[in-house]
């Protein structure tokens, strides 16, 4: 009976100490909701818009983004749609971590994750200009014309250095480095490209004056 009641003490000790571990974890990966101003806890197409004409670098690499793309858990494009796996659990957050995945096994795309945890949100970095550290993107791109360093998030990834290792990262912190750029300019909007369901959505978003958008806006 003594040991029983040991037990069932320890027991209820050890529901405790996991609940505030539990908590104590969670708080602190909440810490990064809030970046430069934006509220990652915000839907997916808000922080599409305000992430426009922010600096993002990566080690020091990096430049101005002009371009982005929305995506949520209830509409069929989002790898989010059918719920959480171990592949894409860091897209059900919590916010202001990076999400990345392998585009057809070739291209590493970064995408930055919104809303609160346990909803399925982000927004997928798809063009920057190219700012910093451009000798080292030419190097990683074999490539030399300043509009194809970063124009896509496939290139983008790849003249970053985006890798595997970046998921589930924080965004407020190294390696990445986030800031405003001080510049503002006109907000266009259009249908995501590269997709085959929910074509019909106009969450794909960029600057309007850009040479560097992935593709023009309609």
């Amino acid at each position: 009976m003594g040991k029983q009641d040991s037990s069932s003490h320890r027991s209820a000790s050890d529901a405790v100490e996991s609940k505030v571990t539990a908590a104590g974890k969670r708080t602190k990966r909440e810490a990064a909701t809030s970046i430069q101003g934006i509220d990652f806890a915000g839907s997916a197409p808000v922080v599409a818009r305000q992430m426009l004409g922010m600096i993002l670098l990566i080690d020091g690499v990096g430049g101005m983004i002009v371009e982005t793309e929305a995506y949520d858990e209830k509409e069929s494009a989002s790898h989010a749609f059918r719920g959480p796996t171990p592949r894409n659990s860091v897209l059900f957050g919590p916010p202001g971590y990076a999400y990345v995945y392998r585009s057809y096994g070739i291209h590493w795309c970064l995408n930055f994750v919104c809303r609160e945890a346990g909803h399925g949100a982000g927004v997928l970095i798809r063009a920057l200009e190219p700012t910093t550290g451009i000798p080292q993107m030419i190097k990683r791109r074999n490539r030399d014309d300043p509009r194809l360093l970063c124009s896509g998030p496939g290139r983008l990834g790849q003249a970053l250095g985006v890798t595997g290792a970046l998921n589930g990262k924080r965004i407020d912190a190294p390696p990445f480095e986030i800031s405003a750029s001080g510049i503002s300019s006109r907000v266009v909007r259009g249908t995501r490209i590269g997709i085959s369901k929910a074509t019909d959505r106009t969450w794909r978003f960029g600057l309007a004056v850009s040479n560097f958008h992935s593709l023009p806006f309609r």
